[in-house]
């Protein structure tokens, strides 16, 4: 690994506190050597010190390293598995869920979830929690403002009850944001919300080494209560899942032990 590299994610983590280490560092150094290139700065020693003066550049830095591709009911069949047997296991002796949508990215996720429950689980109870490393995106996420494109996958039925759309942008309306709680959350190193019946967490882990993978499945799972859910994205596998208490319920479903 080039010296200025290391020097870079050194200096990265002592100003932000993110650690680039526990990213696959093909992936992150190509992508970040990419936006370097883009700003015109010939070595990562330069890209830091501008960095370090330029908000602008710190910002854009740290929407580069997260990760914010999303749509609203992404792999849609999924999400039928979670409204016609996850979710009514889930609250079948409950009268209140709490549900956490991590690495939520600009909020699809969430209010997917949110859209879920108010129209087939409209009794229940929920508490939903949003968090994110990057404040820009928890921002965007917060003002529920969408292109059309985010959403392909959303029926016509929910789009009427739940969007308002003006010159071609696609407004959440307020009583959905109301459902959810948005905050900034870096999995690598802060405190987990205890006590959740369900995680989704989707299209992140992907990007870790299998050092920080097994230490967020390992939060993860003393995140949930007995018999709670984490919802993973469809490239994120988990071999031995029993590592952490966890079995498979169904595809991309993994389901905590009551021991």
């Amino acid at each position: 690994m080039a010296e200025d590299y290391i020097q870079f994610m050194s200096r990265i983590k002592h100003k932000l506190n993110i650690d680039l280490t526990l990213y696959k560092e093909a992936q992150m150094k190509r992508r970040l050597t990419s936006l370097r290139d883009k700003r015109g700065f010939r070595n990562f020693d330069l890209y830091f010190k501008a960095l370090d003066t330029d908000d602008a550049l710190l910002s854009e830095f740290v929407d580069r390293i997260t990760i914010n591709v999303s749509s609203f009911f992404r792999n849609s069949n999924r999400w039928d598995v979670l409204q016609n047997s996850i979710l009514p296991a889930l609250i079948e002796h409950k009268s209140s869920i709490k549900i956490w949508s991590a690495a939520c990215s600009t909020g699809e996720e969430p209010y997917s979830m949110a859209m879920m429950l108010k129209t087939h689980f409209p009794d229940v109870k929920a508490t939903i929690i949003a968090t994110d490393i990057d404040d820009n995106i928890l921002n965007r996420a917060r003002s529920g403002i969408y292109q059309s494109q985010s959403l392909v996958d959303v029926p016509t039925t929910l789009q009427q009850a739940y969007f308002e759309e003006r010159s071609g942008r696609y407004y959440i309306h307020e009583d959905l944001k109301r459902m959810i709680t948005f905050k900034k959350h870096d999995l690598l190193k802060d405190p987990y919300p205890d006590h959740t019946d369900l995680i989704i967490c989707r299209n992140v882990l992907i990007y870790f080494t299998d050092q920080a993978k097994e230490r967020i499945y390992t939060n993860i799972s003393e995140s949930l209560n007995p018999n709670g859910v984490l919802f993973v994205g469809s490239t994120e596998q988990i071999f031995s899942p029993d590592k952490y208490d966890l079995q498979l319920l169904d595809t991309f479903f993994y389901q905590k032990s009551t021991d």
